[in-house]
């Protein structure tokens, strides 16, 4: 437990971040996966409105720091590459 005011601040900080970091990964990971099925599926028109939303909520997570920008855009380039491509996307 912190011993100091400035210690409990900080970990009430730390608290509201991981809670805010947990529901933007959940969300991005939902986008994902669901471009990731549609491809599966075969569904390419559905694929790429879905890869719209999951290029936002990456480019947000990324902008919120709570993925590294360069790991956004690499997932978004993948994704594109897969919806493109019409088959099944690279492991990210």
């Amino acid at each position: 437990m912190a011993n100091t005011r400035s210690a409990e601040k900080r970990s009430r900080q730390a608290g509201k971040r991981r809670l805010r970091n947990v529901q933007v990964r959940t969300q991005v990971k939902g986008a994902v996966k669901k471009v990731r099925e549609l491809l599966a599926h075969g569904d390419g028109a559905g694929a790429r409105s879905a890869l719209v939303a999951a290029s936002r909520a990456l480019d947000s997570a990324a902008s919120k720091g709570v993925l590294h920008r360069n790991a956004a855009s690499r997932r978004i380039s993948r994704l594109a590459h897969a919806v493109a491509k019409g088959g099944k996307p690279a492991a990210t």
